[in-house]
């Protein structure tokens, strides 16, 4: 145990030892990593928010029905509660409808407005909430050809774009990520293979006296590892930053703004979760960029 407690003593110290030698070589590296791990980490994070987002636009769908001026709700109403996609349905008379209206006009005088217009001008409507996101659309075929039925509405549009932007974004993600991940390995791979070089009669030395390449390298291969920690590290602070100060800036907006915005809210485990795959990704790439470096010198 002494043995062992020893060795990694020894690693530690030789590691740190090179982060300090390397100087600005160093955080040419460390800034590579950092830029590709925020960028990962900001993209991953979107990702996570539009999948939330269209899970929560699609677990709310509904159907926005408006009758002919001469119809009324009582003569459709039971027709839509037999349809095997409908689990709700909230009927809004063109009475309710307008006086609603008049008073988000703040207009006092209700009698007086619909005398002036000579009737109600608003029509029925009947908000039907489908089984689920999938037979929406078919759903609102049935409903339009009903008879006494005007014109019907659903978000499906936006829920389509939506998944088109997010399907985009990931695509988009993952080509930025592998273009920066390969220069952040041949950035790393450099730095490390510089230190190296330029401890060659140190590393010549203690191959005279018969220490294993494997014991000789190893602080590099840490280096590059810290490297990737560091950037992790690094990035994720910045993303941190980034989520509070657009939190506080979205907090007082209207009532359409606050519904995206929860929508966008991350849950506990993804919020747990960031952190640790930038650390392990930045650990990775610090890794095999190392490893590059010191498998010419250890051959």
């Amino acid at each position: 145990m002494l043995k062992f407690l020893t060795k990694l003593d020894y690693l530690l110290k030789e590691t740190f030892l090179g982060l300090l030698r390397g100087g600005w070589m160093n955080w040419a590296a460390v800034s590579t990593v950092t830029v590709l791990l925020f960028l990962f980490g900001m993209s991953l994070q979107t990702s996570w928010q539009v999948e939330k987002l269209l899970n929560q636009f699609g677990s709310q769908l509904e159907v926005s029905v408006y009758l002919d001026a001469g119809t009324r709700a009582e003569s459709i109403e039971p027709l839509i509660k037999n349809m095997p996609e409908v689990v709700s349905m909230q009927t809004i008379t063109k009475e309710e409808a307008w006086t609603k209206l008049v008073k988000e006009l703040r207009i006092s005088d209700i009698a007086g407005a619909t005398q002036q217009l000579g009737e109600n001008p608003l029509v029925d409507e009947l908000k039907v909430k489908a089984r689920n996101s999938q037979v929406v659309p078919n759903l609102a075929t049935q409903l339009a050809k009903l008879q006494g039925v005007d014109m019907v509405q659903y978000v499906d549009e936006a829920v389509k774009r939506i998944a088109q932007l997010h399907q985009g974004l990931n695509w988009v993600t993952l080509t930025i990520t592998i273009i920066l991940t390969i220069t952040a390995i041949a950035v790393t791979s450099t730095t490390i293979r510089l230190i190296v070089m330029a401890r060659r009669q140190e590393i010549e030395i203690m191959q005279l006296v018969g220490a294993t390449s494997a014991w000789i390298y190893l602080p590099f291969i840490l280096q590059g590892i810290a490297f990737g920690l560091i950037g992790g590290a690094i990035a994720w602070s910045f993303i941190s930053v980034i989520q509070q100060f657009l939190n506080k800036l979205l907090a007082n907006q209207p009532e359409f703004i606050q519904f995206i915005t929860n929508g966008l809210q991350l849950t506990t485990a993804q919020v747990l979760l960031l952190p640790l795959i930038l650390l392990s990704f930045g650990a990775a790439v610090g890794l095999m960029g190392s490893l590059f470096a010191v498998r010419r010198f250890a051959r």
